[in-house]
């Protein structure tokens, strides 16, 4: 490939406008369009494998959560030797993708975050919203916008990487090689963020890597449109690698590979905390150590202080537990009120909750969706029935489901007097938000009872209108949360603006769109150039 000269200079990206899809919109009018359309077909979904789709007849249905009788699509389903075939396109390609200057890689990104923006926004919107049960408001947010800002920031943030370059001394030139990683990067992505899905196989590709993609069993059919963009958009055969099939035989064999050379995993903790045990026990058949960047779980936050403001409190209780079901990494589920707060806040919460509207997701008057899967229907079912047997713990709304059409369950508040059981430790990854209310006085405490409960350390919020009290947590809650928010809450974070991740188990905290997050994908070289290199040992001190 022609390399040009010069420095190219990039416009500097911008957080793309959300759509509003209100009533009588064109805008509006055109993504139902789209969801008719979509809904209105069923087509296979092939793997991608060196830029070829194939199909190979082991077909696995991808069905709408919300009514769970209808297949949008059949998936093509990848065993041993599609996926080698996968690790093999990955080797062929690796030596040309890593030469492509990297203008020419930025120019592919740029051009997906184009083609998203404009054609294909509907297109994606709409999968997400049919595949993964999500309202045109969370799927707009989702699979346009995010994924729009990954694409464009991270091609800005690449550029910033490169022009990071050591001094030089006189008759020295030093410089540094910024290589892509020796091997393929596997990307297994989860079901609950298009957005994150696309971009965890795409920013090692940026860098100049190689990628087998293997995303959510329940997140195919949108995966399946975002690659066709990404082809689309100019990528090379073999630079991605798209395959479905088996979540743990996919990753026993790629983990196994020597030429493993990193992981990119959004997904549950304990799944992470396998590959991280497979790594370490294969770790002598790798021709490098493998990079290993992992966001999983949370069990997040809101604090709220006497002087909290209610009605801003009540809004992000609800918003940060209920969207998308309470499917979000992010999502609230722990909440700690003054008792002078409670009575109010729960005659607030109860009425407001009882509003939501749960269904299904083509009515744009619907707050909730479906939980994702059959699977996840029953794990809440099972945990209410908990909650009515625990000691010192109530329903106070909520707490029941229907699966006749579609997996819904109903947004819960909970109420407990035990601040350590599973409702306040455990992640449940749905709509249940678990209430401790403490006394007032009992404030510097309940900061040391957040920050030694549970495993997580993703996400968390405090609400005060007196300053004091957000600086106790700003300190003492300084290692619980890796996105922190004052009079917010704790979803919702913005490429470019609250880079995401979080340590503890949530993850390496490598956060996502964010040039923290790149550099993980490169293996810097150092070049030193001597012009007049000495012409003998010996030092002027030896003399």
């Amino acid at each position: 490939m022609l390399a040009t000269t010069g420095l190219a200079r990039l416009q500097p990206p911008k957080n793309e406008i959300v759509r509003l899809y209100a009533p009588d919109t064109v805008e509006r009018a055109k993504l139902q369009s789209t969801l008719r359309t979509l809904a209105g077909e069923r087509i296979e979904l092939p793997l991608v494998i060196d830029g070829r789709e194939v199909a190979t007849g082991r077909l696995e249905a991808a069905v709408m959560p919300h009514t769970h009788r209808h297949v949008l699509a059949d998936a093509h389903l990848a065993e041993a030797a599609e996926v080698q075939a996968a690790v093999e396109a990955a080797r062929r390609a690796r030596h040309d993708w890593a030469a492509t200057p990297w203008e020419e890689r930025a120019a592919i990104f740029l051009r997906a975050a184009d083609l998203l923006a404009g054609p294909w926004r509907d297109r994606l919107n709409a999968a997400t919203m049919l595949g993964q049960s999500k309202t045109a408001h969370q799927a707009e947010i989702d699979s346009a916008a995010e994924l729009i800002d990954f694409w464009r920031f991270n091609v800005d943030y690449m550029r910033r990487l490169l022009e990071e370059q050591p001094l030089s001394s006189p008759g020295v030139w030093n410089r540094v090689d910024y290589r892509p990683l020796e091997g393929f990067v596997y990307a297994a992505t989860p079901f609950n963020f298009t957005a994150i899905a696309g971009n965890l196989p795409t920013a090692p590709a940026l860098m100049g890597n190689t990628v087998i993609w293997k995303p959510s069993a329940n997140a195919k059919y949108s995966a399946h449109f975002t690659m066709a963009l990404l082809r689309e958009a100019g990528l090379p055969d073999g630079v991605i690698n798209l395959v479905y099939g088996d979540g743990a035989a996919i990753a026993a064999q790629l983990l196994a590979d020597p030429d493993l050379a990193g992981v990119h995993f959004t997904g549950s903790t304990e799944v992470f905390r396998g590959m991280l045990r497979t790594v370490g026990q294969q770790i002598d058949r790798y021709r490098t150590f493998p990079r290993i960047v992992g966001e999983t779980g949370g069990k997040n936050f809101i604090l709220a202080h006497p002087s909290a403001d209610l009605a801003a409190l009540a809004t992000a209780v609800i918003r940060g537990a209920f969207e998308y079901q309470g499917q979000k990494c992010s999502a609230a589920s722990r909440l700690f009120v003054p008792a002078s707060l409670w009575p109010s806040l729960r005659e607030r919460l109860c009425d407001e909750i009882g509003t939501i509207a749960v269904g299904a997701v083509d009515d744009f008057r619907t707050f909730m969706g479906a939980v994702i899967d059959e699977r996840a229907w029953t794990k809440h079912m099972a945990a209410f029935a908990r909650a009515r047997q625990a000691a010192f713990t109530r329903i106070l709304a909520g707490g029941t489901g229907d699966r006749t059409d579609g997996y819904f369950v109903q947004p819960t508040l909970i109420v407990t007097e035990d601040v350590n059981s599973a409702l306040m430790v455990d992640e449940f990854f749905g709509p249940i938000v678990t209430a401790y209310v403490y006394p007032d006085r009992d404030f510097e405490s309940i900061l040391r009872i957040i920050d030694r409960q549970g495993a997580y350390g993703l996400t968390g919020a405090v609400f005060a209108t007196e300053r004091q009290p957000i600086a106790l947590a700003m300190a003492g809650l300084r290692q619980a949360a890796g996105n922190f928010y004052v009079n917010d809450k704790p979803t919702g974070a913005v490429v470019g603006q609250q880079p995401f991740g979080g340590a503890r188990a949530s993850g390496t905290n490598d956060k996502a769109g964010s040039i923290w997050n790149l550099i993980r994908w490169l293996s810097p070289r150092a070049i030193k150039e001597t012009f007049t290199p000495p012409h003998d040992y010996r030092y002027p001190s030896m003399l």
